[in-house]
């Protein structure tokens, strides 16, 4: 199995474990504020990773270019943009159809790698990306009463597009992180990810941070009062994207983000055996798509 795919596996599970947690986190602070817990409270982490990497375990620092800070600056605005439209779509009452088209992230992401640079992609790796996309869009209906077919109908409301353009972002932002850290000058593909990470996490936490201070300065104080739980999502979220880049080092992003779709299966079984809830056949259905999405990528792309 290649290295990747375990890396990936990993990353989603600390990504849904950090989901977990700042749900917790929205009880105490804005949305704004538990956004920025991602980026603030993990840049202690960052820099922790970089300390080891570049001290004890004795590698170089390397070599930047306008290329990786162009890159960087893309994948960041575009990460924090694509953050706050999908946290918008959620306050609309018919958000399911938006949430089911932002699930077209893998898709979109592979759009972006094959019109921006070149990339290409085997048969089976296509047919893997569509059946991810259709496995989570599913999922993303299951618990309503809007089918399918209505989301594909749905394609021209606000929801709709607001969710596409979430997707968008989010798969702009994988293609921006990938090319940045594959222009970091070092051949140890770990240094090219913990590189990216701490810059690229410094630089979210500053645009954070000015906003806030400008626009909800109240979050402070309460960030000061919950540091503890926003220390823990700080330390996963970092963990958890230091295991995104490093993948993306090693693979296409696209096809990083379809593995990464098994964060679903993760959620599903905490619903199912820590919090005793029913999933439906919908969900099931859309499980499997999952699950045969990554067999036929492993198998075939």
């Amino acid at each position: 199995m290649s290295l990747w795919i375990p890396i990936t596996v990993t990353a989603a599970f600390l990504q849904n474990l950090r989901s977990t947690l700042q749900k917790h986190l929205k009880g105490h602070l804005s949305t704004t504020g538990a956004t920025f817990v991602r980026f603030g409270f993990g840049l202690p982490f960052a820099l922790l990773y970089c300390a080891v990497l570049f001290g004890p375990m004795g590698f170089e620092l390397p070599g930047l270019s306008f290329r990786f800070a162009l890159w960087l600056i893309v994948g960041a605005l575009a990460q924090i943009a694509a953050t706050f439209l999908l946290v918008h779509l959620f306050s609309f009452r018919n958000f399911v159809v938006g949430n089911a088209y932002s699930r077209t992230e893998p898709m979109q992401t592979a759009l972006f790698a094959i019109v921006l640079f070149g990339a290409e992609f085997t048969a089976g790796a296509v047919v893997s990306i569509c059946i991810a996309v259709l496995g989570v869009m599913l999922i993303s209906v299951a618990q309503t009463s809007i089918t399918l077919r209505n989301v594909f109908v749905s394609i021209g409301s606000r929801t709709a597009l607001i969710g596409l353009g979430s997707g968008t972002l989010f798969g702009l932002a994988a293609i921006g992180f990938q090319t940045a850290a594959r222009s970091v000058a070092s051949d140890v593909f770990f240094v090219q990810a913990a590189t990216t990470l701490l810059i690229g996490i410094a630089f979210q936490t500053g645009v954070m941070l000015a906003y806030i201070a400008l626009r909800e300065r109240d979050q402070f104080a309460k960030m000061r009062a919950a540091w503890k739980p926003a220390l823990a999502v700080g330390f996963v979220g970092a963990t958890a994207t230091f295991g995104w880049f490093t993948a993306f080092t090693l693979q296409q992003a696209a096809l990083v983000k379809v593995v990464a779709q098994v964060e679903m299966l993760f959620s599903f079984g905490s619903s199912l055996f820590f919090f005793k809830e029913k999933i439906n056949r919908t969900e099931i259905a859309g499980c499997l798509l999952i699950i045969g999405s990554i067999l036929c990528l492993l198998l075939y792309a």
